[in-house]
């Protein structure tokens, strides 16, 4: 009877309690305005790429196409999070009920991995159209376009669903306190009874294999596109302006793939969570509002657009 009284108790977990960014309290207020003005920069930057892509007809090309889908791609990804994050910044409870927690958990995974695709497919479009410039209309026309994005938003929804389903039927026993700013696996894991070793070979495998595998992908792009250019550009000129419209994608791969390989591929331990809790912080609310400043600071088409528009504005 104890038994059965014991086992009703783990699997009628009704909520979780988010610890938050840090466990400093007098840092909250400056964390606070800082967050918050990261997401407003994020929803602000990202929102006026996808307003000017959409509406200006010089932009209407496979790579604006994706850097638009990357741009809605980073507000709907931070919104996952943030305002649950500027919430629990001066909440008492702090508690996120189970199934908002695997829903969090599940989108998160989704548009993740949506973004790590995105970005192969970004670096393959400027292959193709560096490298084979002759038949980049014909590979890259606007079929295949619509094709590969609805591809890049379809698969990732097995991968985050088995995550979700396989972390919603674990027994959770103790504490109930999440040592995160958000649900994820990793931490949701330390608070589970019972076997979790499928769970821990899915999240350092299975996504450590996909990220390292897309991660390797877009970095073979880009060191084709650059020993091609150096290889049979004659012109300074041209080399330069390949080289800067590739350093500014390459840039964002960068800043999105350090702190997720540091994380998804550094083995499990209770250590290793308040190291993650602040890497986290970069993926979730920093590079989602780097990304529309490097694109705009770093393309001349990008800020063309975006004067040409302001001037209509105004």
């Amino acid at each position: 009877m104890d038994k059965k009284v014991m086992l009703l108790n783990q699997t009628l977990v009704t909520e979780f309690l988010l610890l938050g960014v840090t466990d400093i309290q007098e840092l909250n207020p400056i964390l606070f305005v800082t967050v918050l003005a990261m997401y407003f920069v994020n929803v602000a930057g990202n929102g006026a790429i996808l307003l000017i892509v959409i509406s200006d007809p010089r932009l209407h090309s496979p790579m604006y196409f994706f850097l638009g889908n990357l741009a809605c791609l980073d507000i709907c990804f931070s919104t996952v999070t943030v305002p649950k994050i500027l919430d629990n910044f001066f909440s008492t409870s702090k508690a996120i009920s189970f199934l908002g927690c695997i829903t969090q958990l599940y989108f998160f995974h989704l548009l993740g991995s949506t973004e790590a695709l995105l970005l192969a497919v970004m670096a393959f479009d400027r292959f193709v159209a560096i490298c084979r410039p002759l038949h980049y209309p014909s590979i890259m026309n606007g079929q295949v376009c619509i094709q590969v994005a609805i591809s890049i938003w379809a698969i990732p929804f097995v991968h985050a669903l088995v995550h979700s389903i396989l972390t919603s039927q674990l027994n959770f026993c103790g504490s109930n306190q999440i040592h995160h700013f958000f649900c994820d696996v990793k931490p949701l894991l330390e608070l589970a009874c019972g076997n979790t070793e499928l769970n821990r070979w899915l999240l350092n495998t299975f996504t450590g294999t996909f990220a390292i595998g897309l991660f390797f992908l877009t970095f073979l792009s880009y060191f084709y596109i650059i020993t091609y250019l150096f290889l049979k550009t004659r012109s300074c000129s041209m080399l330069h302006k390949a080289l800067s419209t590739c350093a500014s994608h390459f840039m964002v791969v960068m800043i999105f793939y350090a702190p997720v390989l540091f994380i998804y591929i550094n083995p499990d331990s209770g250590s290793s969570l308040e190291k993650d809790r602040i890497i986290a912080v970069m993926y979730t609310v920093v590079t989602p509002a780097l990304n529309p400043l490097i694109y705009t600071l770093r393309n001349k088409e990008v800020r063309g657009a975006l004067n040409r528009k302001l001037r209509i504005l105004l």
